[in-house]
């Protein structure tokens, strides 16, 4: 089990601390690795998703590891190849609302019974964006599990229960889930172009380019009707998002338009892992787009 691989992600760190400190004997033998310390100890704590100027430490999983952070993640690489775990489950938090799922850069039996471990949905992704589950689906079962939004009791609580029924398994069963599951596919990355000056706030603000709406993530996974609102556009200003699917195009208008400076989803879509934080938005992406199979 991995987590705290963002700083500000709390909720895997705290199950496993809790699991410790209650004397439990988990029934297989595990493997804990916490990561982003640095990140999370950064004042005022579990605020930085990463150390200013450091690379994502979940998007240095593949070579060349050339940074810091891809030298831990050589390492950890090396560790499990040589221990050889059934599977790996990675916890997660978002800076949203949304509720928990698993992510699976491979769905077959084994991900699906592992994510339904801690959730009732699982979005299944071929993005490859550097990540740990992305460097170790090939040689076992991996996925990665957001756990809700961090700071929650509620994700804190969703962590701890998973890791409980993960840690339980008597025999790791791969065939049957310990509940049904939505599937979610055709993720889609949304972005805001670099140089973009943007806000969230709940109407058109003046000195930026794009303003998003403050409370846009209470949409997530709830399918945007075509013409729905999503944020404001700056009349003077370019577009301003980018949106890449798994071939590598870029199709923002496919999914966007600006009406009149309205920015609208132009086809029905699903948003999960939206954002109101601004560094994370630039950073990383704004959300991701995708539909329910």
């Amino acid at each position: 089990m991995t987590t705290l691989l963002h700083g500000n992600e709390p909720s895997g760190l705290r199950a496993v601390l809790r699991y410790l400190r209650s004397a439990s004997q988990p029934t297989p033998n595990a493997l804990f690795f916490v990561a982003s310390v640095d990140a999370a100890l950064a004042s005022p704590g579990f605020t930085h998703r990463a150390l200013p100027g450091v690379i994502d430490a979940n998007r240095c999983w593949r070579p060349p590891f050339a940074t810091d952070a891809g030298r831990v993640a050589e390492a950890v690489l090396s560790a499990l190849s040589e221990a050889q775990p059934e599977c790996l489950v990675d916890l997660h938090n978002n800076s949203g609302h949304n509720p928990a799922y698993g992510v699976a850069f491979s769905l077959g039996h084994a991900e699906r019974s592992l994510v339904s471990l801690f959730a009732d949905r699982v979005v299944h992704t071929p993005l490859e964006l550097g990540t740990i589950v992305e460097a170790t689906v090939s040689q076992f079962p991996s996925v990665t599990i957001e756990c809700g939004r961090g700071g929650d009791p509620a994700a804190d609580e969703v962590a701890w229960a998973g890791l409980r029924r993960f840690l339980d398994w008597e025999q790791i069963d791969f065939e049957r889930p310990v509940q049904p599951l939505a599937v979610y596919a055709d993720p889609i990355r949304v972005c805001v172009r670099k140089g973009v000056r943007l806000d969230f706030a709940e109407a058109a603000q003046g000195d930026v380019d794009l303003t998003i709406s403050a409370s846009v993530d209470r949409h997530n996974f709830e399918t945007l009707s075509a013409g729905t609102p999503i944020g404001w556009l700056s009349p003077e200003g370019e577009w301003p998002l980018e949106a890449w699917n798994a071939a590598g195009e870029e199709c923002s208008q496919s999914l966007f338009v600006n009406d009149d400076g309205v920015l609208r989803a132009r086809t029905p879509r699903i948003p999960i892992m939206m954002t109101t934080n601004r560094v994370i938005a630039a950073s990383d992406c704004l959300f991701y787009s995708v539909e329910l199979v």
